[in-house]
Order: structure tokens, then sequence, then C-alpha cells
């Protein structure tokens, strides 16, 4: 049987052009996940280990969507080989249990974990460079401006309800309440 697995980092990314390459090359099932791939714990995925017997195919789009480093391929793809299961890269193609199979494979390995370290250095320098600036805030953007709120916590100093304030101006009543907290603590 022919099991394709997808899998992206988070949950806004899209899974899409993966599972139509999975779906093209005939897979029986697909397993997908929206899960890191930085920890070895990706349930999807520990449950298709768990089904693959001899003679099935697992098949992936992309090396980086397999394993969280290049040990931890090698050692999946070991334990692959001895169960009798072959292994479908798309973009490598098939991996033979032979040692030039294996050296291959070993060596798309170490640069697809080099290439993730690369993205982190060149992430850790870009936010080493903006911290520099004097306006740079850790974190997610505020979604609702200073003076947004100013004017949703005075609808509620003239009486207003926290619902009525929340429909009005779109802010949370959660948002709300932590801005009501804050002016009070400066007071």
């Amino acid at each position: 049987m022919k099991y394709g697995y997808a899998r992206v980092s988070t949950i806004a990314q899209d899974l899409e052009a993966q599972l139509q390459a999975l779906e093209a090359e005939g897979c029986d099932k697909i397993y997908k996940e929206k899960f890191t791939g930085t920890t070895k714990k990706r349930p999807e995925f520990e449950s298709l280990l768990e089904v693959l017997s001899e003679g099935d195919t697992l098949v992936i789009t992309k090396l980086d969507r397999f394993a969280r480093s290049a040990i931890d391929a090698m050692t999946t793809i070991k334990e692959l080989f001895d169960r009798g299961v072959k292994v479908h890269v798309l973009n490598m193609g098939i991996v033979e249990d032979t040692p030039t199979g294996r050296l291959i494979f070993n060596v798309m390995s170490s640069f697809a974990e080099f290439e993730r370290d690369m993205i982190v250095t060149r992430t850790q320098e870009g936010k080493a460079i903006a911290k520099q600036r004097e306006d740079f805030r850790e974190g997610r953007p505020k979604k609702f401006t200073k003076k947004q709120i100013e004017h949703a916590l005075s609808l509620l100093d003239e009486g207003h309800s926290y619902k009525e304030v929340s429909e009005t101006t779109g802010i949370s009543k959660s948002t709300l309440i932590r801005a009501k907290n804050k002016v009070k603590a400066a007071k």
C-alpha cells in the first residue's frame, strides 16, 4: 500500500500543495498534520510509522517534511528499511536500501538540516538587527491603536455594557478589561 505524509509547521500554513502532489502520486492513504518539525513528537507521523509494514511505500514531498535532523532521518529510514518499507521522496526520487541509496539519502538529509539551521540563523540575525531599532517591539503587533482603545474605554465610562462596546468597536471583552485594569493601575 502507498501511504503519504504531509506536514506544515504552523496552523497558518497550507497543506494543499503537498496533498495534491501525494494524491497525484497515487497514495492510498494520506496522513497530514500541522505540527512543528523541530519536535520528535508528531502524532500523525507516529501513527503512520505504526501502520507501515513490509511492502508498503511511504511517500513524502520533500525530505524536510520527514525528519527534524539528519540523525533522526537516518534512524527512521533504517527502521523502515529493516521492516521492508520503501521510501519515496518526490523531489528526490525513491530511496533505495543500497549503499549508494543510503549515502545519497544521508547527504540530502544533512543538506536539509543545514538549510533549516541556516533559516534559524538568518531569522536570529534579523531579529538582532531589529532589536537595535528604537521602536522594536517583540511579539505580534497590536490589533488596535491606543486611540481605538481609549474610545472604547470612554464608551464604557458613558455606561455602555462590555457587550455593546465590543459589538460596536470589535474589541473583545477580555481586551477591554485588560485595558481598563491597565488604566486603573497607572492611576
